[in-house]
């Protein structure tokens, strides 16, 4: 009885182990090489999957989905002859599972090193001063040159990030010293130009105030002789519109007389002012006679009035 159930348990082991070599299930995203008799077979797809046992074996197993390979540090010589640390990560994804086991022993491993490979020489060919900013650059060149190379492996190289770059202490301490002297050199620059900005603006303020006083000054000088001039003008208008007047009433009958008794009024009074005062004054002997004073006035009153004297 005891021999048969040995018989029978060892029955169901192999009927185990049959079923775990035949019946496969393949995860999504995920690739088996399977090779029979060691020579390669196929490439199972994800889901369920029937193998021959102890004939079909799987070899590889890959994963699809896109993976991060952290690129250690390393030394890197600038063209200016200065050490630096330089890390990053480095993305890639399997593309062809047959070439991804049988086109490289190891594909992380040889993708880490040519990516290290190709980044000591891309910063080989820039100055210490331009790595931080051809960070870019360097990324694409890497990402190039490593995919060349992985192609014929089924993988490819999707992008490469540097994450740092570590110069030495006393590179750090030249460039904080260079950063602090650039920083105070432009502290210098803006004073300078906020003061020359100041004094031009002063010099300015000064050039206009001088020429509004004197556009000032030249409005007043304008305004003062146009206003002489009207004065002048109102002045003459009065005085030709008074003899205008008094031409007019000389005509009129009785205008004569009139000016004869004015210019004898006018010669008496002025005449006996003369003689109220204290001055000693040699006269011609016709000034006491008053009437020949008075004739000849008029006689020069006619003469102004006779169409020759006046041509209009």
């Amino acid at each position: 009885m005891s021999i048969t159930v040995y018989v029978f348990a060892l029955v169901a082991v192999l009927v185990v182990i049959v079923i775990a070599k035949t019946a496969t299930v393949v995860p999504q995203q995920n690739a088996f090489v399977v090779e029979r008799l060691g020579k390669y077979h196929k490439t199972l797809e994800p889901g369920f999957h029937i193998l021959l046992p102890f004939v079909d074996v799987i070899r590889y197993r890959h994963g699809l989905k896109e993976r991060a390979v952290d690129i250690p540090e390393q030394i890197c010589i600038t063209r200016d002859n200065v050490q630096v640390g330089v890390d990053g990560v480095l993305y890639l994804k399997v593309m062809d599972p047959k070439r991804a086991s049988y086109g490289v022993g190891d594909y992380m491993f040889a993708i880490s090193q040519l990516a290290q490979t190709t980044l000591r020489s891309e910063v080989g060919k820039i100055d210490l001063d331009r790595t931080f900013e051809e960070r870019t650059t360097i990324n694409v060149q890497v990402v190039n040159e490593v995919d060349k190379a992985s192609d014929p492996w089924g993988v490819k190289i999707l992008r490469y990030e540097i994450k740092n770059i570590t110069p030495p202490q006393d590179v750090l301490a030249a460039m904080e010293k260079q950063m602090r002297a650039e920083r105070e050199k432009r502290a210098v620059i803006l004073t300078s130009e906020g003061e020359r900005d100041a004094v031009v603006n002063a010099a300015e303020g000064a050039k206009q105030r001088v020429i509004k006083a004197s556009e000032a000054a030249k409005q007043k000088q304008i305004n003062e002789a146009e206003g002489e001039a009207e004065a002048i003008l109102a002045v003459a208008a009065a005085t030709a519109d008074g003899i205008t007047r008094v031409a007019e009433a000389i005509r009129v009958p009785g205008g004569a007389d009139a000016v004869q008794l004015k210019v004898a009024q006018d010669y008496i009074e002025k005449f006996g002012e003369l003689a109220r005062t204290n001055n000693t004054m040699i006269l011609p002997a016709s000034v006491a006679d008053a009437a020949s004073i008075i004739a000849t006035a008029m006689s020069v009153i006619k003469q102004s009035k006779s169409p020759a004297a006046n041509p209009e």
